[in-house]
This record gives structure tokens, C-alpha cells and sequence, in this order.
């Protein structure tokens, strides 16, 4: 079991690693065909997407789920609900350190500086992808506490991503680096929550 587990680590490092590195190399190609492919309808779409994308509607959805699973007494459900929730802070505050430590402009700023700039401002949060990373940690816990439920909700971080690249907050390494974050926040939350709670019961 241990030395599955460890191939399974390694195949999802070199994935990740793959993914990333592509990811940088196709940033410029990907905006330029996002720039010439603007349709206003589309956009006012995604950005209807991106703003109720963001982390406080997925924390009210979290709550949601908590108090129905509480109310109903599901103490096993009422578990994975907390853990989304938690890994959804996770990289929150992950990320808004990182935006602060590796300041990058959004592809919608007009500047020549490709990296830094203020650490503070918002036109220079660029890296990574809070809607991203806080999406894909929430439904990436639901993912491996019940795969064919999160499998069902994934097409949802995913749409919100592209929605943010669309409307010119990021780009695509951006949405890659954050989506790598945020399932790595809900491994950590899902190990130490969920499987913890599965082993103290044997």
C-alpha cells in the first residue's frame, strides 16, 4: 500500500509539474485568442460566472450544505461539508499571501512588467487564481470524499477559470498554478479530516 501510494504521489507531481509548465509556455497564445474571440454576450456571461464564482458564494453554499447535514444528523456528510469549507480558506489565505509575495499584473493591465509591481493592489493579483484555487479546494474535497459527486460538480471550477482568463483577470498559468494549489489544499484537509475519521473508527 505504501509503495502504491507513493507512485500514485509521483505520477500526480510529474501531472502537476507537466501541466504548469505548459501552462507558462501558452499564456501569451491563449490571451491573444481570448482577445480575438470577444463576444459581448459571452462576456457579460462569464462575468456573471467569475462574480458569483467567487469565494463568498461558495462558503454560503458550504454553510448550507453544513446546516442541512447537521439538521438531518448525517454526521458523515456533516464531516465533508466542514472539511470543503475549511479547505476553501486554506487556499484562500494561501493565495492572497503568494498574490502579496509574487506580485504579477493581470493580462487587462497595460505594463511592460510581466512580474512584480505593488504588493497591495489588486491589478497586480494576477498569480494565482483566487476563484480558482478556493473552487477547486472546496469541490476538489468533495472529489475524493465521494468521486462520482465531485466528478459531477468539477465542470463548475473549471467554468469559472475560464471565466476569469475571458474576462482578462488571468491567465492561464494563473488558473493552472491556483487549480494545483486548491487540490492540494483539499488532499491535506481530506487527509487529516476524513481519513483520520475513517481510521479512528477501526
Amino acid at each position: 500500500m505504501k509503495h502504491s501510494a507513493v507512485f500514485y504521489w509521483l505520477i500526480g507531481i510529474a501531472i502537476a509539474a507537466v501541466a504548469i509548465s505548459v501552462s507558462f509556455y501558452f499564456d501569451d497564445a491563449v490571451w491573444n485568442f481570448i482577445q480575438q474571440h470577444q463576444n459581448r454576450g459571452l462576456y457579460n456571461f462569464m462575468r456573471n460566472v467569475s462574480r458569483f464564482g467567487d469565494w463568498p458564494s461558495h462558503v454560503v453554499l458550504g454553510l448550507l450544505l453544513l446546516g442541512t447535514a447537521w439538521i438531518r444528523g448525517t454526521r458523515k456528510w456533516s464531516r465533508v461539508f466542514l472539511a470543503m469549507l475549511i479547505a476553501l480558506a486554506l487556499a484562500g489565505v494561501t493565495g492572497t499571501v503568494i498574490k502579496c509575495v509574487v506580485p504579477r499584473p493581470r493580462p487587462s493591465v497595460h505594463t511592460d512588467i510581466r512580474w512584480g509591481g505593488p504588493r497591495f493592489s489588486s491589478k497586480y493579483h494576477s498569480f494565482p487564481s483566487g476563484h480558482m484555487g478556493a473552487s477547486t479546494a472546496f469541490f476538489g474535497v468533495l472529489l475524493i470524499a465521494r468521486r462520482r459527486v465531485g466528478v459531477a460538480c468539477f465542470p463548475i471550477p473549471i467554468l469559472i477559470g475560464f471565466s476569469r482568463m475571458y474576462i482578462g483577470a488571468h491567465y492561464l498559468s494563473d488558473v493552472v498554478c491556483a487549480a494545483v494549489l486548491g487540490f492540494l489544499c483539499a488532499l491535506l484537509v481530506g487527509c487529516l479530516l476524513l481519513n483520520a475519521h475513517q481510521t479512528s473508527k477501526h
